[in-house]
């Protein structure tokens, strides 16, 4: 996968009732859902198959990529 695993990690966690908070550190930003409150930190330079199920694992979804 050449641009990542970006886009679609940010697909699912919209699809999951998160939305985007803000800019954290570096190149991160802040997803939080709606209904839970949780919180889940996203790269934007993600290129890393596991890095992005252990994001979507912990924002609960059973989802694998």
């Amino acid at each position: 996968m050449a641009q990542g695993y970006y886009k679609i990690v940010c697909d699912i966690l919209l699809a999951l009732g998160y939305e985007y908070l803000t800019n954290a550190k570096g190149s991160h930003e802040k997803w939080q859902s709606r209904a839970t409150g949780k919180m889940v930190l996203v790269p934007r330079n993600l290129k890393s198959r596991h890095t992005a199920n252990a994001i979507l694992k912990t924002a609960g979804s059973d989802r694998k990529l």
